[in-house]
């Protein structure tokens, strides 16, 4: 049986569009994050990946920096990609979408020649990232009043 999603690439404006809807609720509304730091200047150059339901309807997102863009999130390393925003909505949880946008902009950095992907969890989903593979490192801080820390996964 296969997944009632189906995830990609946002590749026009409304896909774009339902990618910063899903990050909104999860985010800003779910999490209160600010939503003048939720979106950034990232956004318009970033690989933002897309999960929508059979029904059409957005169920979670991602988002991939990678050169120049990842190198400033980096530490300044040109081989890594920048794993971000990642969201699923609350209906959604529990069926795989976060892996599955994982594996997904994990692919779209091994596409674009790169060998490792960092990211930034939220403390809480440090054990997921795990399961994944990624490799926490470096102190807990606090980003947008929540708790994290980095992690990086060879590809």
């Amino acid at each position: 049986m296969s997944a009632p999603y189906t995830v990609r690439v946002a590749e026009n404006p409304a896909d774009r569009e339902a990618c910063f809807a899903v990050r909104k609720e999860v985010f800003v509304v779910e999490q209160g994050v600010p939503q003048d730091i939720e979106y950034d200047a990232y956004d318009a150059v970033a690989v933002q990946v897309l999960a929508v339901g059979e029904d059409g309807v957005p169920l979670g997102t991602g988002r991939l920096l990678y050169g120049a863009r990842a190198a400033e999130k980096t530490g300044g390393d040109p081989s890594l990609g920048s794993l971000g925003r990642l969201a699923v909505r609350r209906e959604a949880r529990g069926l795989g979408v976060g892996v599955a946008l994982v594996r997904a902009i994990e692919e779209a950095a091994r596409a674009r020649g790169l060998t490792a992907v960092d990211l930034h969890a939220q403390t809480h989903a440090l054990g997921f990232y795990e399961r994944l593979g990624y490799t926490p490192y470096g102190p807990e801080y606090p980003e947008a009043g929540i708790p994290h820390r980095a992690m990086r996964r060879a590809l």
